[in-house]
């Protein structure tokens, strides 16, 4: 194929999916969702390269979605993804799937490369800081005992303390 041409929308490319799914779906329901997702993309001839599964998380806004006569506004949801392998028009069908499940509150399909190309997480190294003097706890005061104290002995101690 020379590079000036258009791909036909046969040819088999790498996509991503990327959604998120209410939190108003129970745990144990989430898998069958997937699976539902999952079937779309086998229904268009599709083959999975890799998957995380979904988890709940904290959106960066709150998203609105209509759920029966009434809009309700979710702040978290089930963040998951699939990466596959399949035509341009099949991925055009998943798109138009995606859009009618009730129960996906976002969604995005992109073209992507087979590779792994996730952030790797690292753990923060520790600075290791080696110290050459000791702390010493300062010693108590004894408690004093409140008495009578004169003016002139007031006035002594406070010019004293201001003379520097």
């Amino acid at each position: 194929m020379n590079e000036n041409e258009a791909p036909s929308s046969d040819a088999a490319r790498v996509y991503e999916v990327g959604y998120i799914l209410s939190p108003s779906v129970k745990e144990e329901e989430v898998e069958k969702i997937v699976g539902t997702i999952r079937a779309e993309i086998e229904k268009a001839g599709g083959n999975f390269i890799a998957e995380g599964a979904p988890s709940m998380m904290r959106l960066a806004y709150p998203i609105a979605v209509r759920e029966g006569e009434r809009h309700v506004e979710y702040d978290r949801g089930y963040f998951g993804w699939i990466k596959f392998e399949t035509s341009v028009s099949a991925t055009q069908a998943l798109d138009k799937d995606l859009a009618k499940m009730e129960h996906v509150m976002r969604y995005i399909v992109f073209r992507t490369v087979r590779e792994d190309t996730r952030a790797k997480m690292k753990a923060p190294t520790l600075r290791e800081v080696k110290r050459t003097d000791t702390i010493r706890s300062t010693p108590r005061r004894a408690e004093e005992t409140a008495g009578p104290v004169s003016e002139e002995e007031l006035e002594k101690a406070l010019s004293e303390i201001t003379k520097e």
